[in-house]
């Protein structure tokens, strides 16, 4: 395998996330990052390892990058990824792909005309713990799914939205506790139980003065017939380890913050759980979160560009959550339930 040179648009803590894991990639290196204020650049040079550029075309045209990964705010991530798609970069871009569905479908179109691969960060996706429930429940080890449920019940003080100039905001964060905190774990849920027919959901800012919702609620039925509950929020003191439940007709199980912690079939004696997989809930702190799934998301995304393969998390995958989140909101607004394909006029 070739040796990748990786680019990050951002100098934000997340993008400290990726500069960890890709320190420890052994077919890539951190070449450099880009900063537009160049203030906030030259700050940036102490936390990173790597250059940190002011100037975006010469940060796209530097010979050795191959790659760039967007830790933009959100809203922000189309106008980078259109250029570095266009200049024949691949990309690895923050979640959620994007705040709408038109701005999603335009990267993952241009993207598409121009050969180059795109993944978006999922990383919960890789933990040992959830690919033995994603394995179990595509062997059908709990029997037909009856109900998925995802709760995020978290926790942000209040100088998690007012020391910050986009978390919050509809412009640059797309809403609130839905699409920021929940994606994650509503990522999973999908994952797990297959695409949705309809959600009838009810959106609050009940904490916080933000335009994005700090509490969101949502019941889902899926095309297989199941049905689901969606709780996202960041107002509930103290701030609970996301979860996730499945119920089959076999068995049920849970994963709460990575990790199982019920595993129950029919006529099987309980499992016991004794789980050393790496684990770690941003329930009250978003900080709380390592980078060793950011790492392994990295490895396969460069195995995926070295054989021409998708990834496992590409920009039509990430679409998803994007799409029932939207539907949520739009739900709200209108108060009745709303249908899929969901198409975002926004």
């Amino acid at each position: 395998m070739k040796k990748y040179g990786i680019g990050i648009i951002g100098t934000g803590s997340i993008a400290i996330k990726h500069a960890q894991a890709i320190d420890e990639l052994k077919h890539a290196e951190l070449v450099a990052l880009f900063n537009p204020n160049k203030k906030s650049a030259e700050l940036a040079k102490e936390k990173f390892p790597a250059p940190v550029l002011s100037d975006f075309d010469a940060f796209l045209n530097l010979s050795d990058l191959d790659i760039v990964c967007i830790c933009t705010p959100s809203g922000m991530h189309l106008e980078p990824g259109l250029a570095a798609a266009k200049a024949g970069k691949h990309l690895m871009v923050e979640k959620p792909i994007e705040i709408t569905l038109s701005r999603a479908d335009e990267l993952i179109q241009v993207c598409e005309e121009n050969g180059v691969q795109l993944a978006v960060i999922f990383q919960n996706r890789f933990s040992e713990d959830y690919q033995k429930l994603k394995k179990a429940v595509d062997r059908g080890v709990f029997g037909r799914l009856i109900m998925g449920n995802v709760y995020v019940n978290w926790f942000r003080d209040a100088a998690y939205y007012s020391t910050s100039k986009w978390k919050g905001t509809l412009a640059a964060d797309g809403g609130g506790a839905l699409i920021n905190q929940g994606i994650h774990t509503i990522d999973l849920l999908l994952d797990l139980m297959g695409d949705v027919k309809s959600v009838f959901a009810q959106v609050q800012t009940t904490l916080y003065p933000i335009e994005g919702e700090d509490l969101g609620l949502g019941l889902v039925n899926f095309k297989n017939g199941a049905l689901g509950n969606v709780s996202s929020a960041t107002s509930l003191y103290p701030g609970y380890p996301e979860r996730v439940e499945i119920f089959g007709t076999e068995g049920s199980a849970i994963l709460e913050a990575g990790k199982i912690t019920a595993w129950n079939i029919k006529g099987e004696k309980p499992t016991e759980i004794n789980s050393d997989s790496e684990s770690g809930s941003g329930s009250s702190d978003p900080n709380a979160i390592g980078y060793q799934l950011h790492l392994k998301q990295w490895e396969l995304f460069l195995k995926d560009i070295e054989e021409n393969k998708t990834p496992t998390v590409d920009g039509k995958t990430a679409r998803k959550s994007v799409e029932l989140i939207r539907a949520m909101y739009h739900s709200s607004k209108l108060e009745k339930k709303i249908d899929f394909p969901f198409k975002d006029k926004s």
